[in-house]
């Protein structure tokens, strides 16, 4: 008698993903730009999946400072300067992210405002605390999170942080769409778009797609002078409002 044979294990679940342009050009009469991710999973054995669509722009470094009350007095205090904030920070998903997957899985992939890698390496320092020894402190204590919280806010105010837990939707089966506003004041730079599917809580398959935003014409000439000859930049600028003074007071002088 032949022994039956064991049918081949199912394909891994996994998901493809485009985006309807991959360059956004910012004019002068920039107003922003609504970016579409169209996507599929594929998976035989149909199990339910959640996708999470994340697009975030390039690093930057935020300095904030603190209005504290001296002396009948409202001035800032010491600025805390933080590193690692994406310019740009959307998070679209088919639910709520914390039924999608546990908080060590969203911290770990950095998924969602309170898991962003937003750090003060200024502010660490190496102490040894409970006999252990280089543990790493940050010398803002109990109020880091606060700090951590004003970049987010702040962020959020500008509209270049939000997250939709209804931003992706299934347009039909295994077919999804989520759509990403780019606000005008959106920073220029290179941009990732990462979709990632989720299946019993844990990511299974995912895809990091380009997107460019950058300036075109004379603004992006102005824009590479400023960044490429800063100096030279400054020197010109200054010779412009010079000129202009000098031209403004002999007008006056006729008038």
């Amino acid at each position: 008698m032949t022994p039956a044979v064991a049918p081949p294990p199912a394909p891994p679940a996994r998901v493809a993903a485009t985006l309807t342009e991959t360059d956004v050009r910012v004019s002068s009469g920039f107003r922003g730009a609504r970016i579409s991710v169209y996507g599929a999973v594929f998976d035989p054995s149909g199990r339910p999946s959640d996708v999470v669509v994340v697009v975030r722009g390039p690093t930057q470094t935020v300095r904030i400072a603190r209005k504290v009350h001296v002396a009948g007095l409202w001035l800032n205090s010491r600025p805390v300067v933080f590193e690692g904030a994406p310019g740009f920070y959307r998070a679209a998903s088919t639910r709520p992210l914390g039924d999608i997957a546990r908080f060590g899985q969203l911290r770990k992939l950095g998924l969602g405002l309170d898991h962003l890698a937003i750090a003060a390496p200024a502010e660490r320092r190496v102490e040894t605390r409970y006999g252990v020894r280089d543990m790493v402190v940050s010398t803002l204590g109990s109020d880091y999170h606060a700090w951590r919280g004003a970049v987010v806010r702040l962020k959020q105010t500008a509209g270049l942080y939000s997250a939709d837990a209804d931003g992706v939707t299934f347009v039909d089966r295994g077919l999804f769409l989520a759509r990403v506003d780019l606000p005008a004041q959106a920073p220029i730079g290179q941009y990732t778009a990462r979709v990632i599917l989720f299946q019993d809580g844990q990511p299974v398959s995912d895809r990091t797609l380009p997107l460019r935003v950058e300036k075109v014409g004379l603004e992006r000439a102005l824009y590479l002078f400023a960044h490429q000859r800063p100096w030279s930049y400054g020197l010109v600028s200054a010779l412009i409002a010079l000129g202009a003074g000098w031209a403004a007071s002999r007008a006056f002088r006729r008038s």
